[in-house]
């Protein structure tokens, strides 16, 4: 049994001003005016790719027996690559993804480049497929175009209350936004926060974007424990990187203090490597419930590429405080 709902939240801090709002009523009013249909229906797709994200879909799934043997709780990040405009193999590559969630009996989901287009939706494939509850935000794009792409935060234990969304990025570029999605899951362990991110590539607004989505997280987090996971696109030698491990921690270093390892390839034109670095990242805000990081991996599904990102998965064990 599935229930759906959506939410028009505000993904943009307070005091910020929509530079573009009064262009958008302008061109929306010239095109209403318009005789011609094709100028008229460009504008229109036009300013719906430059409306602000905040438009949330949220289902919850009645989900059997997720709380039977639960002794750790265990976290996914991916990157789950849209491929726009060509979206090769996407089914195929989804289904590769979905095994390996099963495989790896993944609790939480945190993802980022969530596809949606005309005849294909794949939160919602995602959520049927595996049986959970999620909640998914546009991040860029629009329905009018016939694609956009977005966050999302998938979970086989109840999701409750209302998401929360903030643009991290500036708001100059209507066209481009870089956001984060955040969701309270009702663990058997205890109530927790969950952030999927997705940051920008320059890197000066890049550590812009962290410093925001931090100081938005503390303000939301209270005492609760806080997973925050996604697509960074920094590497761990850059200076926000080690200025984020001074508030968070860095699951997988954690687990792995030493030794390299990648999870997104930069690669030449004709197919060779040219650089290897790990931008995809699980942090762990420690709250209550406090949790000991067992285990961190980076995949990759043994039935084909699901992405061109590795996936992150963090086995994070809860342990008991005396009342």
């Amino acid at each position: 049994m599935k229930n759906t709902n959506h939410y028009d939240l505000n993904s943009r801090k307070e005091g910020d001003i929509d530079p573009f709002a009064r262009l958008r009523i302008k061109l929306g009013a010239i095109t209403n005016k318009i005789k011609s249909v094709c100028i008229a229906d460009w504008a229109n797709k036009l300013i719906s790719v430059a409306e602000p994200a905040g438009r949330v879909t949220m289902s919850r799934q009645l989900i059997q027996d997720a709380e039977s043997e639960f002794n750790s709780l265990t976290v996914l990040s991916a990157n789950l690559w849209h491929d726009w405009p060509r979206f090769r193999n996407i089914e195929q590559r989804l289904e590769a993804f979905a095994r390996m969630v099963e495989h790896e009996k993944a609790d939480l989901l945190l993802l980022q480049e969530i596809a949606r287009t005309q005849t294909f939706k794949v939160d919602s494939w995602l959520a049927d497929r595996l049986g959970m509850s999620y909640v998914y935000s546009r991040s860029n794009g629009s329905e009018k175009i016939g694609f956009e792409e977005g966050l999302g935060v998938f979970s086989r234990f109840p999701l409750v209350r209302q998401p929360y969304i903030r643009q991290v990025s500036r708001i100059a570029n209507p066209f481009v936004r870089r956001m984060a999605l955040g969701a309270e899951v009702e663990t058997p362990c205890g109530r927790i926060l969950a952030f999927s991110v997705h940051l920008g590539l320059l890197r000066k607004q890049n550590a812009h974007q962290l410093e925001e989505l931090h100081y938005w997280i503390s303000r939301l987090s209270g005492n609760r424990s806080v997973v925050i996971g996604g697509d960074f696109n920094v590497s761990e030698k850059s200076h926000q990187i080690r200025r984020v491990r001074t508030f968070w921690q860095d699951t997988y270093r954690l687990a792995q203090a030493h030794g390299q390892s990648h999870t997104h390839t930069v690669k030449w034109p004709w197919g060779n490597k040219l650089l290897r670095q790990r931008i995809d990242y699980i942090f762990l805000q420690q709250g209550t419930p406090v949790f000991n990081v067992l285990d961190v991996r980076h995949l990759d599904p043994v039935g084909g590429l699901h992405s061109d990102h590795r996936a992150v998965i963090a086995r994070l064990e809860p342990i008991l405080v005396p009342a």
